[in-house]
């Protein structure tokens, strides 16, 4: 029988900034809970410790303000990370999908699995359950994402416990999942970055009400990625043709690409491409492509011209400097 865990971290990060932070581990985790949800989306069991911090023994006082948890206590009741974290994936069990409220809490515990050299169990993709949007595509177009405390009072959960507790939070994002009409919004899974596909056969290909995303292998360098022609394509999101581009992919800071294509049936379709590293320092793309109306299709001809003005004034700005320079010679 698959089950659901649905789990909560909280961490604590140099107390001295983010320049004092340890590379590649710019959170340490100091608390793990979880609730275990049957096929039916009953609880039928909990996880719940606290972990010593060996990393960074001095806590944030953005921390301290939102868990009320201080130093002392991790000290005295916590425990070390690997004992936890073996102990979690037992319960875990064999057959289960995570299921999370946002994107971050699957990426900090893979970093902080590696850092203490746990092997890392789960599959390439790590697919997942993004909770909080899965709630925001069901309340609109999915853009604004609402915290857990408002999606709790929203659906008139019973607020029984406190927010911003790693147990607590977990036993929230169950039962928002039992009072949203989860098994509608299923089919909409996520994927984790941390692990990324290493063959293009392996790539990633995911359907969302409004949108879709492909997630590309890795690349050597933003050029080989930008040169692969599946990051390039434009594919309708309705009838699936290959689309003629009215705009090409244009940058306004090399790291977001927009494009702009037509369906002869569905109108105008938008592409962003987003480059990112990965952990091992080299480039991945996640590409979405939506159906956009008129307005739209203007904002993207707006982006290209703000471009073309920023290319306008650097040449004017670069003719400037070196007549100056001239001048002066």
């Amino acid at each position: 029988m698959k089950n659901y865990i649905v789990f909560d971290l909280e961490w604590n990060q140099s107390a001295e900034g983010k320049e004092n932070s340890v590379e590649h581990l710019p959170f340490e985790i100091i608390e793990i809970g979880g609730v275990k949800l049957d096929e039916d989306l009953d609880i039928i069991s909990e996880f719940h410790e606290l972990i010593t911090p060996q990393v960074y023994t001095q806590m944030h006082y953005k921390i301290v303000e939102v868990t009320h948890m201080d130093m002392g206590r991790l000290k005295q009741e916590g425990r070390p990370f690997v004992q936890v974290i073996q102990e979690f994936l037992q319960w875990c069990g064999e057959d289960y999908t995570f299921c999370t409220w946002g994107s971050m809490d699957l990426t900090e515990l893979q970093r902080n699995m590696e850092y203490y050299q746990v092997k890392n169990p789960f599959k390439i993709p790590l697919l997942y359950y993004d909770i909080q949007k899965l709630y925001a595509l069901r309340n609109g177009s999915g853009k604004v994402k609402p915290s857990l405390d408002h999606g709790v009072e929203e659906l008139g959960i019973l607020e029984e416990r406190p927010f911003h507790r790693a147990l607590d939070d977990a036993y929230y994002t169950g039962k928002v999942m039992q009072h949203m009409d989860f098994p509608r919004w299923s089919p909409y899974i996520s994927v984790d970055y941390y692990q990324l596909p290493k063959r293009k056969k392996d790539e990633i290909h995911l359907e969302f009400p409004t949108y879709s995303k492909y997630v590309s292998r890795e690349f050597e360098t933003k050029e080989e990625a930008l040169a692969d022609k599946t990051v390039t394509d434009m594919v309708c999101t309705d009838c699936k043709r290959m689309l003629r581009k009215k705009q090409r992919w244009f940058s306004l800071n090399q790291k977001q690409y927009f494009c702009l294509a037509v369906c002869p049936v569905h109108g105008f379709i938008q592409g962003k491409i987003r480059i990112k590293k990965s952990e091992q320092g080299k480039y991945y793309v996640i590409k979405t492509i939506k159906p956009v109306d008129e307005a739209g299709a203007q904002t993207v001809f707006h982006k290209k011209e703000e471009q073309r003005q920023k290319r306008r004034e650097r040449s004017t700005t670069k003719k400037i400097k070196k007549s100056s320079l001239n001048n002066v010679l």
